[in-house]
């Protein structure tokens, strides 16, 4: 591949019985100097597409004569989930982000999640993974970085990284199985993976999911933008704030009650403990239960699909944070 040149191109997962390939369509960027290496990924759950529109749209303002390294665009790895409009490929029902590194033995996101990694272990120098919450879930954006135990990458470096997506939280996860989290392989997401590998990696959560919002979509355009300045790979200074918030701590709200779950707040919002946070109604128009939070919380996504059942989720919430700051 020559010097200040692009590429379309398709990382072989496996077939359909139709005869149909099963492939994760790529775009490679090469600059006119060596560098290093960003990979953008624009999804794994299928209803992420805040995601797939911004890797492709970051893909399509870069001039590849002004690019030094290199840059990597997959706007999906969950072809399957995509074409679906679901969560997981149908065909496992299994969530992508738990999958990593992979494997070809098992199920087909098996063989997704391994044939992205072959690559991504390879020849990636930072990893960003776009994400958005789900379809019922109000949510402004905000981003998630892990800390592998005793590893290269810093939660210096991570903070600085997320902060060029000016994002309404970032949430710091050191336990993969911390208090609050919802269960599962955790320790197999794409960005984990990563930096267990010393590859610096995190997730930006883009809203709402099976959602296009175009102002979500130009705030990760412009936050991968200033990254690439950041690591060197496109010229000029980056942008980002002065500080922002550090989530050290967050939890899912479920009800006891179904019925109509009725939220009184919204995302970005910080919650005063015992403040009422929504009520499950009975379609009898009866209040079954009122929500309420035991400590001050900020509000990270609430629910909108108001149709609930004993034990549903009806919001994420920070429930200790901090200011950071930068030099």
């Amino acid at each position: 591949m020559p010097p200040g040149t692009r590429m379309q191109g398709d990382i072989p997962v496996g077939t359909m019985s139709s005869g149909a390939n099963i492939a994760l369509p790529v775009t490679l960027i090469k600059g006119t100097t060596p560098g290093p290496c960003l990979w953008i990924n624009g999804q794994v759950h299928g209803a992420e597409v805040n995601g797939v529109v911004a890797a492709v749209e970051f893909g399509r303002r870069i001039d590849p004569e002004s690019v030094t390294g290199s840059i990597i665009i997959t706007p999906t790895a969950n072809p399957l989930a995509l074409d679906n409009h679901s969560k997981t490929a149908p065909q496992d029902l299994l969530d992508l982000d738990q999958n990593f590194p992979g494997e070809t033995s098992g199920t087909v996101t098996g063989h997704l999640a391994n044939a992205l990694f072959d690559q991504v272990r390879t020849m990636a120098s930072c990893l960003v993974n776009l994400h958005t919450m789900g379809p019922i879930y109000s949510s402004e954006p905000y981003c998630i970085y892990k800390i592998w135990p005793g590893g290269k990458v810093t939660e210096a470096q991570l903070l600085r990284m997320t902060s060029y997506f000016w994002p309404s939280m970032a949430c710091r996860r050191i336990d993969v199985g911390g208090t609050g989290e919802l269960p599962g392989n955790v320790d197999g997401a794409l960005d984990y993976q990563c930096l267990a590998r010393g590859i610096p990696a995190f997730m930006v959560e883009l809203g709402q999911g099976s959602w296009y919002t175009p102002q979500n979509v130009e705030l990760a355009v412009r936050g991968l933008m200033s990254l690439g300045r950041h690591l060197g790979i496109l010229s000029g200074e980056p942008v980002a704030p002065a500080k922002i918030l550090r989530a050290t701590r967050r939890q899912w709200i479920m009800v006891r009650k179904g019925g109509l779950f009725l939220s009184t707040c919204d995302a970005k919002e910080i919650v005063p403990a015992g403040q009422l946070i929504g009520r499950v109604v009975t379609l009898k128009g009866e209040v079954v239960e009122e929500v309420r939070l035991q400590v001050d919380s900020f509000v990270i996504g609430i629910r909108r699909d108001p149709v609930v059942h004993t034990g549903d989720r009806i919001g994420l919430f920070a429930t200790e944070w901090d200011s950071v700051g930068f030099e």
